[in-house]
């Protein structure tokens, strides 16, 4: 499947999302999960596709990626990459306390001096947090991880001399349908991963000034 860029509407979103045909066997809270997550409308930097959800986790699941890049063909560089994953099982997961499940996980390249700021994971972390707050999210049950690697390359390597990724890890229980809201929160915290300037805010270019903003 082509990636998309979530700026316009999905194709073929709605097909996907909706109560389906006869002998459509998905819960009703599952479909207006999904139907909620074809609703969402991301900055045009942010480029989604689906992928093939995991079978074995919960009964019904459903499966996002993203990614954030800069330049275009052999000079495209992949800043950040995400992926955003609901399980629902109608009969409730003790574990979760609750029915459904949304788990996100990121990877960024981020500056290499972050690496040594102590506070740097709580601030990652906060991101999530805040998000989800700011897009009206309901949740419950939030928990995960923030990982910072350095790396040196040696030799013919390709790639910087110097750089530190960082992966943030996270599952959280959604206390109801409008999981929207939750992919909006998750694409804020991938902008965020990825240094992006807020929305309708240019970087400055080469000359030292910024275009107006959109």
């Amino acid at each position: 499947m082509e990636p998309r860029s979530l700026a316009g509407p999905r194709d073929g979103a709605g097909a996907r999302a909706g109560s389906g045909g006869p002998g459509d066997d998905r819960p009703a809270d599952f479909v207006a999960a999904l139907e909620s997550l074809a609703a969402v409308r991301a900055r045009p930097e942010i480029v989604l596709e689906d992928i093939p959800a995991p079978q074995r986790l919960a009964p019904f699941a459903h499966a996002l990626a993203a990614r954030v890049s800069e330049g275009e063909g052999d000079d495209e560089v992949e800043l950040a990459v995400a992926r955003f994953i609901v399980l629902h099982d109608p009969a409730g997961h003790e574990a979760w306390d609750g029915t459904t499940r949304c788990v996100g996980y990121l990877s960024a390249s981020t500056d290499e001096h972050m690496v040594d700021d102590a506070m740097f994971s709580e601030v990652a972390w906060s991101w999530l947090t805040d998000a989800l707050g700011e897009c009206g999210a309901a949740w419950h049950a939030l928990g995960g991880t923030v990982t910072r690697t350095a790396s040196t390359r040696f030799g013919d390597l390709a790639g910087p001399e110097h750089s530190v990724d960082v992966e943030l890890r996270a599952s959280w229980t959604a206390e109801d349908t409008a999981l929207g809201r939750h992919l909006d929160a998750w694409l804020e915290v991938l902008a965020n991963a990825a240094g992006l300037p807020p929305p309708g805010v240019a970087l400055l270019g080469p000359a030292g000034t910024a275009p107006e903003p959109s």
